[in-house]
């Protein structure tokens, strides 16, 4: 399982390889927002819960947006991604389109006013990080394989075909993996 040259950096996936067992990363899409020599932090893109952000973030206004599972790590933290730019100040963008944080309060009133849809910002409770080396490590070992985000990818897609979906894009090499059973014991 080849993936070019592709180096980790923020804006790039990690796609988990079809036979992870890891119950927190197994069929997992891993958009990076930060890869330093310090470590590497990211959010799982396809763990959506049936949770709503409204229900967990005490004097957030009603909303449809659901939070999604973003990693192991601070699982008691809440982060969100969007696509709204420098509308919120405090915003770091990490791809093309692609904005981590800002202004919360902000953020809230843009909610409850209805600016902004589903597919303007994604809530993440936890996120998955990497010590440094870690993620080379896995690299190394094929645990992941290397993608460029894009906007439609981390906003647009339906997150419970995201894996297929995003394997299917990369090639005829990788789109095969999306039809791989879980268990292929079981096939």
């Amino acid at each position: 399982m080849k993936n070019g040259n592709i180096k980790p950096s923020a804006g790039k996936l990690l796609i988990s390889e079809p036979f992870m067992m890891d119950s927190y990363f197994q069929r997992s899409v891993v958009l990076l927002t930060e890869h330093s020599n310090e470590g590497t932090i990211g959010f799982i893109l396809n763990k959506q819960t049936t949770v709503m952000v409204c229900d967990v973030l005490q004097g957030f206004p009603e909303t449809d947006i659901p939070l999604y599972f973003g990693g192991p790590v601070q699982t008691d933290t809440i982060h969100f991604l969007h696509t709204l730019g420098e509308t919120l100040e405090g915003s770091r963008e990490i791809q093309k389109g692609i904005y981590w944080g800002g202004d919360l309060e902000k953020l809230k009133v843009m909610i409850e006013k209805k600016m902004i849809t589903n597919n303007d910002v994604r809530f993440f409770a936890g996120y998955s990080g990497w010590d440094p080396e870690q993620l080379n490590q896995e690299l190394k070992h094929h645990t992941w394989l290397l993608y460029q985000c894009t906007k439609n990818i981390a906003f647009k897609e339906d997150p419970m075909n995201l894996w297929g979906k995003v394997l299917r894009t990369m090639g005829s090499e990788f789109a095969i993996m999306a039809n791989f059973p879980v268990d292929p014991s079981l096939n």
